[in-house]
């Protein structure tokens, strides 16, 4: 975070940040105070050295109504690049309220993959009634890509490209882009088609500016071009970076032709997408946002509870079947969470570890038998160590040395079953075609608590009691 100083007549604090980096109280309501009094002037010299990712924090600290009034006060000041670094809640309301007019104006100006972004998650007549405001050559390359499917790179491509012949020159080149009112406002190097408009190769922009002019563009191209496909799911795409160690890539459609290009800004927003839409899997957690209500909140939580309760169920009706032996013998209803507990965490390491292989196409058909049999021998290693201590414990707390070796032999088990399971689980999940980072968890915590009831109360059963 950097820290922005305000002007000294604006009337705002000196420094818009505290020591921790948040926007201080004073500043926020500093900015609040100009759109309650619909001060222009002191509102643009609170916002004018604001980044636009700091922009976008500020208007998630403000109320729903004054995120609009703010915008409008700002009017042709406010870039609506900064819709792209909000919650996509908080971005759904600022466009409802704001005028259809306003919007189009602001995204007319925008790169294509800003604005696509931003009008992507609108429903199709508001994206529509938006788009009719757009002029008509920019409304063509915001609907290429909105034609194709959600999470996918076409939707992320910048359709704004700089695209020449290879027989050009160094020279005609650089004049070509000097004269041109049409660039991307951002590029990294060049993509050189054929006549069909397919890419041949590419020139990076410091290779360019280092040739003499006369040297033909075909002569300093890269070759052979790695192209992205416009359907391929958006986390396919970032592989394809992540693994060639691509600043940028072109898109192209099914004949190969090239319609936009995708940059390294939008793959590292792909990637935290994706994980972070992992990690809220695994918690049963939906696309909620910091900024949702509660309602919206508790609702999109329930489902995953609600599954969770009838697994939980599950596993007290097997705590039922040893009624009579917890009756009898007290200390395995103080044992019992241990096993299950153990057997929750260790599968949970390993679910986890099969997860993200299976998400970075690591756990190929070659190698899952190995890793099967390396998380068993990991299970059973941490099993009979974990045993032994929790043997000696149990026998010493309870005075009964059979206790000990029952807790021992039933922990051993589980973690056997949970190093199966937390592999098994999810490479099934997966060639069925489920997310193996939403239903994995699941499944894995019923089978570790199943598993490890019945075999602590069961052993405890047979040669206890």
């Amino acid at each position: 975070m950097h820290e922005h100083e305000t002007q000294e007549d604006s009337g705002a604090p000196a420094a818009a940040r505290d020591e921790a980096g948040y926007f201080s109280s004073a500043f926020v309501e500093a900015v609040g105070d100009a759109i309650e009094n619909r001060d222009r002037k002191t509102l643009r010299d609170l916002c004018q050295d604001l980044h636009n990712a700091d922009l976008a924090d500020l208007i998630e600290q403000l109320d729903q109504e004054r995120r609009t009034q703010l915008i409008q006060l700002l009017g042709r000041d406010f870039d609506f690049a900064v819709l792209t670094e909000v919650d996509d809640t908080v971005r759904e309301q600022i466009l409802e309220a704001l005028p259809v007019a306003a919007v189009a104006a602001g995204l007319r100006d925008l790169d294509s993959d800003d604005a696509v972004y931003i009008l992507e998650d609108l429903a199709d007549q508001e994206q529509e009634e938006i788009l009719a405001r757009i002029p008509e050559f920019v409304r063509v390359r915001l609907r290429r890509s909105l034609d194709y499917p959600e999470e996918t790179a076409g939707r992320r491509m910048q359709s704004d490209v700089i695209a020449v012949p290879p027989f050009w020159d160094v020279g005609r080149t650089i004049d070509y882009m000097r004269e041109s009112d049409d660039l991307p406002d951002e590029f990294y190097e060049l993509i050189v088609v054929d006549p069909s408009f397919r890419p041949v190769g590419t020139v990076p922009l410091n290779r360019l500016l280092r040739t003499k002019r006369p040297v033909r563009i075909d002569e300093i191209m890269d070759t052979p071009i790695r192209t992205i496909r416009g359907d391929l799911d958006q986390e396919e795409a970032a592989r394809i970076f992540e693994r060639y160690n691509l600043v940028s890539a072109a898109i192209v459609d099914d004949s190969n032709r090239l319609v936009g290009v995708i940059h390294h800004d939008d793959i590292i927003d792909v990637i935290e997408e994706e994980a972070e839409e992992d990690i809220r899997g695994l918690v049963g957690l939906g696309d909620e946002e910091i900024s949702d209500n509660f309602l919206y909140t508790a609702r999109s939580r329930f489902p995953w509870l609600f599954i969770n309760l009838w697994t939980a169920m599950l596993a007290a009706s097997v705590i039922g079947l040893f009624d009579e032996s917890l009756e009898k013998m007290v200390a395995l209803a103080v044992l019992m969470p241990i096993v299950a507990s153990m057997g929750g965490n260790a599968g949970t390491q390993t679910m986890t570890v099969t997860v993200r292989a299976l998400a970075t196409r690591e756990l190929g058909g070659f190698n899952k038998r190995r890793i099967f049999w390396r998380e068993l021998l990991v299970a059973l290693l941490n099993g009979v160590t974990l045993a032994i201590l929790i043997g000696i414990i149990a026998a010493l707390w309870f005075s009964n040395a059979e206790l000990g070796g029952v807790i021992g032999a039933a922990l051993v088990f589980n973690l056997l079953v949970a190093g199966s399971a937390g592999f098994v689980v999810p490479v099934l999940l997966d060639r069925f075609g489920a997310d193996p980072a939403v239903a994995s968890s699941v499944f894995l915590t019923t089978v570790t608590d199943v598993v490890g009831f019945f075999a602590f109360l069961g052993l405890a059963t047979l040669l206890l009691l």
